[in-house]
């Protein structure tokens, strides 16, 4: 190969795009990914790889689009206020909480997390990597219904497969599971229509 060739290849190379078939399938298919780990059968450990990498995959899309790529929010949800997460008086967070406490709200406005779920999603290796005091500081922070958050689990969990009531609760409860609380798990079970 002669050097004007490689030369050639080389500038070919820096400037090849993304064509919009690639995008697409980029963007969408760890939204598919992650929908087949919800089924029963699969560990949290994959699931939550799913989801971080479809949260990657979000911040990289509204990154990339620099400012016209404002992800939209409504007044309704508290989560989706300023950057600041909510504090009590006196107390202040340092940077990383800070940060973690952003990441927290974009996990609970893509899909619903309790509290101690969304610790360990923050903490973890295969998670965001925060320490777990820090990640804790984020996430008692924030102003958030758990109920809410367990209403939102058990939906996701019926659009994809049958549950009884018990195996419901049990799935939203688990410590292998969303780690709700019981009476957390039990009303998200309820509201959800898995209890009627």
């Amino acid at each position: 190969m002669t050097e004007a060739s490689v030369s050639n290849d080389a500038q070919r190379g820096a400037t090849r795009k993304v064509g919009a078939a690639l995008g697409i399938g980029i963007f969408i298919l760890p939204w598919i990914f992650a929908w087949f780990l919800l089924r029963r059968g699969y560990s949290n450990t994959a699931r939550l790889i799913a989801f971080g990498w479809m949260l990657t995959i979000v911040l990289f899309a509204i990154a990339g689009g620099g400012g016209s790529g404002q992800v939209a929010t409504t007044n309704s949800n508290p989560l989706a206020g300023g950057d600041e997460p909510a504090v009590d008086a006196g107390e202040k967070l340092t940077s990383s909480q800070k940060n973690a406490a952003r990441s927290a709200k974009q996990y609970l406005n893509m899909t619903g997390f309790s509290r101690d779920g969304l610790i360990q999603q923050l903490s973890t290796g295969a998670g965001d990597g925060y320490d777990v005091a820090d990640a804790t500081a984020a996430v008692d922070s924030l102003e958030v219904d758990w109920n809410e958050n367990a209403v939102k689990s058990a939906k996701q969990y019926l659009s994809i497969s049958g549950f009884s009531c018990r195996g419901l609760v049990q799935q939203l409860s688990s410590s292998a599971g969303d780690k709700y609380t019981e009476s957390q798990a039990i009303f998200g079970a309820r509201q959800a229509g898995a209890c009627s």
